[in-house]
Protein backbone atom coordinates (compact mmCIF):
# COMPACT_ATOMS: atom_id res chain seq x y z
CA UNK A 1 0.00 0.00 0.00
CA UNK A 2 1.01 3.29 -0.95
CA UNK A 3 0.36 6.90 0.36
CA UNK A 4 0.87 10.45 -1.14
CA UNK A 5 1.43 13.26 1.86
CA UNK A 6 0.55 16.43 0.47
CA UNK A 7 1.38 19.50 1.77
CA UNK A 8 0.07 22.92 0.67
CA UNK A 9 1.59 26.64 1.01
CA UNK A 10 3.48 27.82 3.79
CA UNK A 11 4.27 24.30 5.42
CA UNK A 12 7.80 24.66 4.10
CA UNK A 13 7.95 27.46 6.56
CA UNK A 14 7.33 24.82 9.82
CA UNK A 15 9.75 25.46 12.51
CA UNK A 16 9.87 28.83 12.07
CA UNK A 17 6.59 30.53 11.55
CA UNK A 18 4.01 30.98 13.72
CA UNK A 19 5.49 28.11 16.15
CA UNK A 20 2.79 28.61 19.10
CA UNK A 21 0.49 27.35 16.44
CA UNK A 22 2.38 25.26 14.60
CA UNK A 23 5.25 23.86 17.36
CA UNK A 24 9.08 23.95 16.52
CA UNK A 25 8.94 20.64 13.95
CA UNK A 26 10.53 21.32 10.42
CA UNK A 27 8.93 19.70 7.47
CA UNK A 28 11.57 17.36 7.40
CA UNK A 29 11.35 16.34 10.79
CA UNK A 30 7.50 15.78 10.51
CA UNK A 31 7.89 13.54 7.45
CA UNK A 32 10.97 11.74 9.09
CA UNK A 33 8.01 10.61 11.68
CA UNK A 34 5.33 9.99 8.87
CA UNK A 35 8.25 7.62 7.14
CA UNK A 36 8.59 5.87 10.37
CA UNK A 37 5.72 4.90 11.54
CA UNK A 38 4.71 3.86 7.56
CA UNK A 39 7.93 1.56 8.18
CA UNK A 40 6.30 0.09 11.01
CA UNK A 41 2.53 -0.69 9.88
CA UNK A 42 4.24 -1.41 6.61
CA UNK A 43 2.76 0.97 3.70
CA UNK A 44 5.16 3.37 1.82
CA UNK A 45 4.72 6.85 1.57
CA UNK A 46 5.80 9.36 -0.60
CA UNK A 47 5.73 13.61 -0.28
CA UNK A 48 4.86 16.31 -2.12
CA UNK A 49 4.51 19.88 -0.55
CA UNK A 50 3.53 23.10 -2.88
CA UNK A 51 2.79 26.64 -2.24
CA UNK A 52 0.78 26.66 -5.70
CA UNK A 53 -2.83 25.46 -5.87
CA UNK A 54 -1.74 24.07 -9.54
CA UNK A 55 0.66 22.23 -8.33
CA UNK A 56 -1.50 20.70 -5.77
CA UNK A 57 -4.26 19.79 -8.04
CA UNK A 58 -2.10 17.91 -10.56
CA UNK A 59 -0.36 16.16 -7.75
CA UNK A 60 -3.88 14.91 -6.90
CA UNK A 61 -4.55 14.20 -10.27
CA UNK A 62 -2.02 11.77 -10.89
CA UNK A 63 -1.48 9.95 -7.86
CA UNK A 64 -1.14 6.44 -7.99
CA UNK A 65 -1.47 5.78 -4.71
CA UNK A 66 -4.09 4.25 -2.54
CA UNK A 67 -4.90 6.98 -1.08
CA UNK A 68 -4.10 10.55 0.43
CA UNK A 69 -2.72 12.57 3.58
CA UNK A 70 -3.61 16.23 2.81
CA UNK A 71 -2.71 19.45 5.03
CA UNK A 72 -4.15 21.80 2.30
CA UNK A 73 -3.06 24.70 4.70
CA UNK A 74 -4.67 27.87 4.40
CA UNK A 75 -6.00 26.51 0.50
CA UNK A 76 -8.69 24.59 3.00
CA UNK A 77 -10.50 27.47 3.81
CA UNK A 78 -10.04 28.87 0.28
CA UNK A 79 -10.04 26.13 -2.83
CA UNK A 80 -13.03 24.82 -4.01
CA UNK A 81 -10.60 23.19 -6.67
CA UNK A 82 -8.65 21.04 -4.72
CA UNK A 83 -12.13 19.63 -3.13
CA UNK A 84 -13.00 18.93 -6.21
CA UNK A 85 -9.41 17.55 -7.81
CA UNK A 86 -10.00 14.92 -4.03
CA UNK A 87 -13.45 14.03 -5.61
CA UNK A 88 -12.40 13.61 -8.77
CA UNK A 89 -9.45 10.65 -7.97
CA UNK A 90 -11.81 8.47 -6.75
CA UNK A 91 -9.45 7.87 -3.43
CA UNK A 92 -9.56 8.16 -0.04
CA UNK A 93 -8.16 10.84 1.82
CA UNK A 94 -7.71 12.38 5.14
CA UNK A 95 -7.39 16.22 5.79
CA UNK A 96 -4.94 17.06 8.55
CA UNK A 97 -4.07 20.20 10.14
CA UNK A 98 -1.53 20.71 13.16
CA UNK A 99 -3.03 23.55 15.12
CA UNK A 100 -6.93 23.16 16.01
CA UNK A 101 -8.41 25.02 13.33
CA UNK A 102 -12.10 25.50 15.06
CA UNK A 103 -10.66 27.58 18.00
CA UNK A 104 -8.72 29.92 15.62
CA UNK A 105 -10.02 32.71 13.66
CA UNK A 106 -13.61 32.12 12.42
CA UNK A 107 -12.55 32.17 9.10
CA UNK A 108 -10.48 28.73 9.53
CA UNK A 109 -13.78 27.32 11.22
CA UNK A 110 -14.71 26.11 7.49
CA UNK A 111 -12.91 23.78 5.32
CA UNK A 112 -14.04 23.50 1.57
CA UNK A 113 -12.16 20.41 1.38
CA UNK A 114 -13.40 18.02 4.40
CA UNK A 115 -16.45 17.30 2.79
CA UNK A 116 -14.19 15.56 -0.02
CA UNK A 117 -12.21 13.17 2.78
CA UNK A 118 -13.43 10.49 4.86
CA UNK A 119 -12.27 12.35 7.65
CA UNK A 120 -10.32 15.58 9.34
CA UNK A 121 -7.95 15.24 12.23
CA UNK A 122 -7.03 18.46 13.66
CA UNK A 123 -5.00 20.01 16.71
CA UNK A 124 -2.50 17.38 17.68
CA UNK A 125 0.00 19.35 16.11
CA UNK A 126 2.53 16.79 14.24
CA UNK A 127 0.65 14.31 15.41
CA UNK A 128 -2.19 14.89 13.27
CA UNK A 129 -0.01 13.52 10.72
CA UNK A 130 0.42 10.02 12.48
CA UNK A 131 -3.47 10.06 13.37
CA UNK A 132 -4.19 10.29 9.98
CA UNK A 133 -1.77 7.76 8.58
CA UNK A 134 -3.39 5.09 10.70
CA UNK A 135 -7.04 6.15 10.53
CA UNK A 136 -6.05 6.43 6.40
CA UNK A 137 -4.36 3.03 6.37
CA UNK A 138 -7.07 1.35 8.68
CA UNK A 139 -9.62 2.75 5.98
CA UNK A 140 -8.21 1.13 3.09
CA UNK A 141 -7.48 -2.09 4.33
CA UNK A 142 -11.31 -2.48 5.62
CA UNK A 143 -12.44 -1.42 1.95
CA UNK A 144 -10.01 -3.98 0.74
CA UNK A 145 -11.59 -6.89 3.24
Amino acid sequence: MKITVINGPNINMLGKRETNYYGDKTLEQINSMISELAAVIGVKVEFFQSNSEGEIIDRIHSTDSDGILINPAAYSHTSIAIRDAISSVSKPAVEVHISNIFVREEFRHHSYVAPACIGQISGFGAGSYLLGLRALVEHIKEKKG
